[in-house]
């Protein structure tokens, strides 16, 4: 069994880029090694990432790992690694074409949502460069990043035509959370590009009754206001008291 990844901190180095030739090798020697081989590469990169390292991460994949190995937690190493800040390792693993780059963990979160999370601006332009995708149903890169307070992440997202008004299974959207875990700042931005403050989720809750519950009653009432200005001007009902 794999051992489980343990909380590493975040070391941003550059890393030299794999090339097709190397990406052909790796995709050639997992699919021919032996099953007990394999078993003992796919350890090394367990811990390859443990340590966030992105060399020994690229010799646990040409002894036969696969770098959308699951571990005993039901995470794909990507995003196992994301999960841990081994932000070396996530970018290893992301400059490979074989890499599942959306993958998702049991909670169905992936590897952009955890650096939207961790506030990791760069990992996420590299992975948006890379081709993963911005929105996803359910809970979004939006809704982490939003959470968390980060307002550059938010930006980000949106110039790559993030859903602003995604909604999370219990339909709280990216304003809720901001307003829920008290980042003024990402909640006055939303709204000021377009996301609807008259919403409200499963709970019953608007932005502005979860920014008057957090103890921001100036938040609170300019969201009121601005959820009667969208009701008015797009003729939706407005968001109440």
């Amino acid at each position: 069994m794999t051992p489980r990844l343990r909380k590493m901190s975040s070391l941003n180095f550059p890393m030299r880029m794999l090339g097709l030739t190397a990406t052909l090798l790796i995709a050639t020697m997992v699919s021919a090694a032996p099953a007990g081989a394999q078993t003992v590469a796919i350890a090394s990169l367990f811990e390859a990432v443990q340590r966030d390292d992105p060399h020994g991460l690229r010799t646990a994949l040409l002894r036969g790992a696969d770098p959308n190995t699951i571990d005993e937690l039901g995470q794909p190493v990507i995003v196992a690694a994301a999960k841990e800040r081994a932000w070396r390792a996530v970018r290893a693993l992301a400059e490979l074409r074989g890499t599942r780059l959306d993958a998702t963990d049991k909670a169905e979160s992936n590897a952009m949502m955890y650096a939207a999370l961790h506030g990791e601006v760069q990992m996420v332009a590299f992975l948006i460069e890379r081709k993963a995708e911005v929105n996803k149903t359910g809970w979004t890169p939006l809704h982490f990043a939003a959470a968390n307070g980060h307002a550059d992440i938010v930006r980000l997202l949106l110039e790559h035509h993030a859903y602003i008004d995604a909604e999370s299974p219990n339909r709280t959207t990216p304003l809720m959370m901001a307003t829920r875990q008290g980042h003024p700042t990402v909640a006055t931005l939303l709204v000021d590009e377009g996301a609807d403050p008259t919403l409200r989720n499963d709970a019953g809750f608007t932005a502005a009754q979860y920014a008057s519950s957090r103890g921001d009653p100036k938040l609170g009432a300019w969201l009121e206001a601005r959820a009667e200005a969208f009701g008015r001007r797009y003729g939706v009902p407005s968001s109440g008291k």
